[in-house]
C-alpha cells in the first residue's frame, strides 16, 4: 500500500499523488479523533480505517471514472482471499474489521467512513492550495457524504481556512 498511488488524483492533474498507505494512515488518525469526539471507541475506529482500503493491494485504486464500467469490487471477498493464510485470530480480526466497516452499522464504522471522505477532502484542499484546479468535485462529494457532526465541522473549517495557514494557529 505504501507504493501504490491514489490513481483518482491523476484525473485532477496531480503528478505525484499520495500512496494508499499514506491515505490510510491519515484516515486512521482522523477516525480515532472523530470517534473520540462522537463518543465512540477511537482505537476501534482507527483499526477499521487501517483496513478500509487494504483490498486495493489486489485491485489498485479505482478512480470514480472507472466505476461506471466496472462492478464495485467485493471488499469482503477480497479480504477473505488476502487473509486465508493468516492464523485464525489475526484472520478473523481483519475480516471482522472489514465487515464492520462495509456494513457501516456501528458508530466506529461511521466515524471511519467519514474519516475516509474527510481525508479525501483535506487532500483535495491541500492540492488546491498548491495550484491543482480540478478538485472541487472531490470537495463537494466528500462534504455531502459526511454523517457525523465532528466530520462536518472539520470539513467546514478545512474549506474556509487554508491548510497552509494551519501551522500559524
Amino acid at each position: 500500500m505504501k507504493r501504490m498511488r491514489r490513481a483518482g488524483w491523476w484525473h485532477a492533474g496531480v503528478r505525484d499523488p499520495e500512496s494508499i498507505g499514506e491515505h490510510s494512515l491519515r484516515v486512521a488518525q482522523l477516525a480515532g479523533l472523530i470517534a473520540a469526539e462522537e463518543g465512540g471507541d477511537p482505537a476501534r475506529a482507527a483499526y477499521l480505517a487501517i483496513w478500509h482500503d487494504s483490498q486495493e493491494i489486489r485491485t489498485g485504486d479505482l478512480p470514480h471514472t472507472a466505476r461506471a464500467h466496472l462492478d464495485k469490487p467485493d471488499a469482503r471477498a477480497i479480504t477473505e482471499a488476502q487473509t486465508a493464510q493468516l492464523p485464525d485470530a489475526a484472520r478473523d480480526s481483519v475480516r471482522d474489521a472489514v465487515d464492520e466497516y462495509e456494513s457501516a452499522e456501528t458508530l466506529e464504522a461511521r466515524c471511519a467512513r467519514d474519516a475516509d471522505k474527510l481525508e479525501m477532502l483535506l487532500q483535495a484542499v491541500e492540492y488546491r492550495d498548491t495550484g491543482v484546479r480540478r478538485v472541487d468535485g472531490w470537495i463537494d462529494s466528500a462534504r455531502k457524504s459526511l454523517t457525523t457532526d465532528t466530520a462536518q465541522r472539520i470539513a467546514e473549517a478545512a474549506v474556509t481556512i487554508s491548510p497552509l495557514h494551519w501551522r500559524d494557529r
